[in-house]
């Protein structure tokens, strides 16, 4: 009999082949894009509606696209709520739609009257002054509910911290805000956001590309566009140094940690791939750095992972994210900076490398068997200026990237002389050791916040 040795990482496969589709386009005089990927294996259809807006500080109104997002997909002008959601039922579909766009799946049998009912109630929502103020309880008992949860309160901090509230990103809601939202308010923003003029549709899985046309044109071509300038976005910066960043929450039982910087990346970008690759080293999975280190080696935490994000608009960021018990908060961030160092500074290993690589393909290749993502990897390719054969190139992109290059866009992306140390834990417990964590012979300088990102 033979033995298999577990300890050691198998020798990957050929890579797959990927054939995705080249998606047939189609453009309305409004300016809705209509974008169809045959596939015929399953008697199926995703449906993709995508707004491409620009986000904009809505200030005093802020909060009417989340209160949208809770008033949307409740029927239309035409068809009520209760008819609408028990038709949907009917005809075994799942539908959501949002401020920003929506998203259905349906037998191929019923794409038509689904697309009907998509075209319906996101062109001629039926939004109510009774679920308007349903709506705006649930999200005022939500605000309240949370005022003392950890992981709300790092959200809402994280963000306004890195892109401060003169960014939309960095914005935040409040009881006030909401409670002084109306419907007109409601109905404006709606008209004046969600328009064609950036907008896409995109169809996938078992039609009839001509007919995908016209049953489009019917239902779309009266979508009426809306011309304003693209407002100008505050640019945040990183931090000049290191720094801790402590939210004291007295009842908090552990510390919520986060590690972050914003990065200056397109996903366009040659280091975009090589970024994929050393961020799965890092903290991206099971077997990562940061996670062997934290929950194997220490068992600081049940899991820590990192993340990086880019965005069209503005800056997008670099993250890592952990729990752990008060007791061992200060030492946490410290094991957290020496594994960025070493990433930094020390070859990763040939066998690390292949595991990382490994692991990431085998996620992409997965994803692509659902109708979802082949909508997504469309919508990418136009508004994130791809090229088309960005995602037919995607593993031999990965199966590309070299030790040295996970060096290089370490030391330019995981900001270590940068970072942001955000804690939010019980500070009678964790605050005097904050003050006095040391990095590299020298103390990490500490800022206090309040639950809301003032600083104090």
């Amino acid at each position: 009999m033979t033995h298999i040795d577990r300890s050691i990482q198998p020798t990957p496969g050929a890579a797959p082949i990927i054939n995705l589709g080249t998606p047939i386009t189609h453009s309305l005089p409004n300016g809705l894009t209509l974008l169809i990927v045959e596939n015929h294996q399953l008697p199926q259809v995703g449906i993709r509606l995508s707004l491409d807006e620009c986000p904009e500080l809505e200030k005093e109104k802020k909060g009417i696209s989340d209160l949208i997002s809770l008033m949307a997909g409740n029927g239309s002008t035409s068809i009520n709520k209760d008819d609408f959601n028990e038709e949907i039922d009917y005809l075994a579909a799942t539908l959501s739609i949002a401020p920003n766009g929506a998203y259905a799946q349906v037998l191929s049998k019923y794409f038509p009257r689904v697309l009907a009912l998509i075209a319906d109630a996101a062109l001629h929502p039926n939004f109510t002054e009774e679920d308007m103020e349903k709506e705006k309880a649930r999200i005022i008992q939500s605000i309240r509910a949370n005022e003392s949860n950890a992981e709300v309160i790092m959200k809402r901090v994280r963000q306004t911290l890195r892109y401060t509230t003169d960014h939309p990103y960095g914005e935040y809601i409040t009881e006030t805000q909401i409670a002084a939202l109306t419907l007109d308010d409601v109905t404006n923003y709606y008209r004046k956001r969600f328009v064609p003029n950036n907008a896409y549709l995109v169809v996938t899985g078992d039609v009839n590309p001509e007919e995908v046309i016209t049953l489009v044109n019917e239902h779309f071509a009266d979508w009426q566009p809306y011309s304003e300038e693209t407002p100008n976005l505050y640019i945040p910066e990183n931090v000049s140094e290191t720094q801790i960043n402590f939210i004291d929450l007295p009842s908090a039982v552990q510390s919520e940690i986060q590690v972050t910087n914003l990065i200056d990346l397109k996903m366009s970008h040659s280091d975009y791939f090589p970024l994929l690759v050393a961020n799965s080293i890092l903290g991206g999975d099971f077997g990562s750095y940061i996670n062997m280190n934290l929950r194997e080696e220490h068992g600081y935490t049940y899991g820590a992972f990192s993340t990086f994000k880019t965005d069209k608009w503005t800056k997008g960021s670099f993250s890592i994210k952990t729990k752990v018990g008060n007791a061992v908060t200060a030492p946490a961030i410290s094991e957290i900076l020496k594994e960025v160092k070493r990433i930094q500074t020390t070859i990763v290993s040939e066998e690390k490398l292949a595991q990382a690589k490994a692991q990431y393909l085998g996620q992409f290749v997965l994803a692509t068997e659902r109708p979802q993502t082949i909508a997504n990897y469309a919508i990418n390719i136009k508004v994130r200026n791809l090229p088309e054969d960005f995602y037919k190139n995607y593993i031999a992109k990965i199966n590309a990237v070299t030790k040295e290059d996970v060096q290089r866009v370490a030391n330019s992306y995981f900001l270590l002389k940068n970072f942001r140390i955000i804690i939010v834990g019980k500070g009678s417990d964790i605050a005097d050791e904050l003050k006095n964590i040391n990095f590299d012979g020298k103390k990490i300088p500490m800022k206090e916040f309040d639950s809301y990102g003032n600083e104090k």
